[in-house]
């Protein structure tokens, strides 16, 4: 049986080590999201967000928005943001209504500030190789996972199923930034089996199960993304756990995986942006 890559345990470790760095903080870290309409998942994320920002002292402030706003109201309270030298962090929770062109509201975040590294600026220094403001809080967590247990990923063959902005394709930069050969998958991949049983490190971003058994060499690390539920409601992630988990070597369950290192790094996010601008403002 493969061992669990356990990301529950390591978000306890690792915000205990944040929540003890900014008790010692006689400012502390804000964290600014922006909220659009009414759907449940989003605000139940934002909520999630929340508590984990308190619980550490990290000072969160939320402003909803109903989902007709004009998206110049969005963008004049993103420039607020900006300016606003007590906000550290701002995060625009997405989707957003369709009226709205999100690539131009999240152009709007100061560099500085863009927690979720989402930004054209950001993405295009990551994209180069170069260091981002911060690093994507999903790819940022589960690099973060595979350090935990001295996974490297340097020389292995990284497979990516899924090339969404969010993780797909900061996943694949970041792993090719750590030497890694990378191959990327979606719904256009012929012969996707195929190509997945060539895969040392299998990383799948796609919302619904779709990695089987045989499709995994015996011995792979498994990264499940993934997050929906079953014919019968359970949550579950893009991997057939209880298959694949015989054959792999390491796999990262649905849930207890790489969802808690998501919020992990956003509060990780929020307080080296807090360093950075503090440190340049001496």
């Amino acid at each position: 049986m493969a061992i669990i890559l356990d990301g529950k345990k390591l978000r306890d470790k690792l915000l205990e080590e944040l929540k003890l760095k900014i008790d010692r903080l006689s400012e502390k870290p804000c964290l600014a999201v922006i909220l659009v309409g009414d759907d449940t998942p989003s605000r139940i994320y934002v909520n999630n967000k929340k508590r984990a920002a308190e619980s550490l002292g990290i000072v969160s402030e939320v402003f909803e928005y109903p989902g007709n706003v004009a998206e110049e109201e969005i963008i004049k309270k993103i420039q607020e943001l900006n300016a606003d030298k007590s906000v550290n962090a701002i995060l625009v929770q997405l989707p957003l209504p369709e009226h709205i062109n999100s690539r131009r509201v999240i152009n709007s975040i100061s560099p500085e500030k863009d927690v979720d590294c989402f930004t054209d600026t950001n993405t295009g220094k990551l994209f180069a190789g170069q260091p981002p403001a911060v690093y994507p809080c999903t790819p940022k967590g589960i690099l973060l996972l595979l350090d935990e247990y001295g996974i490297d990923l340097d020389g292995k063959h990284v497979v990516v199923v899924g090339r969404s902005n969010i993780v797909g394709k900061p996943m694949s930069m970041m792993a090719l930034n750590r030497n890694a050969t990378v191959t990327v998958c979606h719904s256009h991949t012929k012969n996707l089996a195929k190509i997945t049983k060539t895969a040392e490190v299998l990383i799948s971003a796609v919302g619904e199960v779709l990695i089987k058994e045989d499709m995994v060499v015996k011995g792979c690390i498994v990264i499940d993304v993934g997050i929906s539920k079953n014919s019968v409601g359970k949550l579950c992630g893009d991997v057939d756990f209880n298959s694949v988990s015989k054959v792999a070597s390491y796999i990262s369950p649905v849930p207890g995986g790489v969802g808690p290192m998501t919020i992990t790094s956003l509060m990780l996010n929020t307080y080296d942006l807090y360093c950075e601008q503090k440190k340049r403002s001496l």
